[in-house]
């Protein structure tokens, strides 16, 4: 242990001496996050759905270039030959070797993500999960990063052969360009390689269930990540003037291979593309606007009889979801729900004195978890939501409340859709319209199964 402590410090002194690792290691990190940050500014909450994107572009960026141009550059000038007379193992100097730049590579995540804070992004949903993927990705990217410096000579070799890999990882293996914007002979190569589940995972851990959802990726990173350490031992050499065993690269690749038909064979591995921003339309898309209604309190059943609940989205598709109410959700969901619901007496925001404001922000709860896409929860968080309406408004006047929210989505404060933290979700940072799109469309669904005019599940 000693002596592993002793090289990691010697290795972390020489990288921060290699100008190009240093480099690669902070300043690229930060120029693709502005890059995500400059592309999906629009988004209603900056980063969210991109956490596992940018994190994985960091690891990839140290893996294919830090890394091993660190230790090419080293092995070039001779400086591995003096490690050569020392009574120390080779697996440990190779630990040495990936502890210092894991080390590394979590301050320049943390780094990215202080950056990331800055710009609007919310604190991740499961931080310590996150941690965990972040550290089970890193394993499975430096260890083939280590193949990398013993296969080549230099450093331009180095260069070429880790954009060979860089570029295709960020294109067509899931992590600059989301899986459901690739065409699907795409989504079926990105399931060999360990971008794809490295960016799932960490996403999960930033704005979904947490990592029980993500045990498939965790194991495809750590299969990956044993099969490229065990390759990049034994190819192991001190000078550049031995010979690699590039026979042992086939046991690196075949992992990927390997992890890849695992995920066929369990299939999903395509997914749909989601369009959490997608144009829900106004009130006129539903109904005719009332002209004889000055105030929500002169709401008729004429009105709302008016309104085409049928031209609704459905309940199951991906705007405006609804769980059934003989559904129940996934445990590890649980927890945040029970979050939800516990908090919502005291939330200031939904014990103002007007009922409309306070309709309005309640359903602002079910609205942003929609945009964002958060996993299962969207669908159980508008019955919470409901319940509380319910609860909270008399029942002769929670139906024109809705009618009078469903029929004027523009009007009111949005302010409580950045007073969202106290409930456990992210807090909206960015453009409120779509989020007012979606409350107007919880507001017709909760008013069509007051009325009856949808039916109750």
């Amino acid at each position: 242990m000693k002596a592993l402590l002793h090289l990691t410090a010697v290795s972390l002194k020489l990288n921060f001496r290699n100008r190009m690792a240093v480099l690669y290691g902070y300043l690229f990190p930060l120029i693709f996050l502005i890059a995500f940050w400059t592309i999906y500014r629009s988004d209603p909450v900056p980063l969210a759905l991109h956490v596992g994107q940018f994190l994985t572009v960091t690891i990839l960026g140290s893996a294919c270039f830090g890394l091993p141009t660190t230790i090419v550059s080293e092995r070039e000038r001779g400086v591995w030959r003096r490690y050569a007379l020392a009574p120390v193992d080779r697996w440990i100097f190779v630990a040495g070797m990936l502890v210092s730049r894991a080390v590394l590579l979590l301050s320049a995540a943390l780094l990215q993500l202080a950056l990331a804070f800055a710009l609007g992004l919310p604190m991740p949903a499961h931080p310590l999960g996150l941690l965990v993927a972040l550290c089970v990705a890193a394993a499975a990217f430096l260890s083939f990063g280590l193949v990398i410096a013993m296969l080549v000579d230099n450093v331009p070799a180095v260069q070429a052969l880790g954009q060979c890999i860089f570029l295709p990882m960020l294109m067509i293996g899931g992590v600059a360009v989301p899986l459901q914007s690739l065409p699907e002979w795409a989504q079926h190569i990105s399931a060999f390689f360990p971008g794809r589940y490295a960016v799932e995972a960490m996403q999960l851990s930033a704005t979904g269930s947490g990592l029980r959802g993500a045990g498939f990726d965790l194991l495809a990173l750590l299969l990956m990540a044993a099969g490229a350490a065990i390759a990049a031992t034994a190819m192991f050499r001190w000078d550049k003037a031995l010979a690699p065993k590039r026979g042992w690269l086939f046991l690196a690749l075949g992992m990927w291979l390997a992890v890849g038909a695992m995920a066929e064979m369990r299939g999903n591995v395509n997914i749909s593309a989601a369009q959490d921003t997608r144009d829900v339309g106004t009130a006129s898309n539903y109904a005719a606007a009332s002209a004889s209604a000055p105030s929500w309190e002169n709401v008729t059943e004429a009105d709302i009889d008016g309104i085409a609940f049928d031209r609704l989205p459905p309940d199951t598709g991906i705007v405006s979801p609804v769980s059934r109410s003989d559904e129940t959700p996934d445990p590890v969901l649980e927890p945040s729900l029970d979050t939800i619901r516990d908090a919502l007496p005291q939330w200031a925001p939904g014990n103002v004195a007007d009922p409309v404001q306070r309709a309005r922000n309640l359903l602002a709860i079910a609205a942003v978890p929609d945009i964002l896409q958060m996993e299962q929860m969207e669908r159980f968080i508008p019955r919470l939501v409901f319940a509380r309406l319910q609860a909270m408004i008399p029942p002769r006047d929670l139906p024109k409340v809705l009618y009078w929210i469903a029929m004027h989505p523009d009007e009111g404060d949005d302010s409580a859709i950045r007073q969202l933290g106290a409930l456990g979700l992210p807090e909206v940072s960015g453009p409120t319209k779509p989020v007012r799109g979606r409350i107007m469309l919880y507001a017709f669904k909760l008013l069509g199964r007051l009325t009856g005019h949808i039916a109750t599940n």
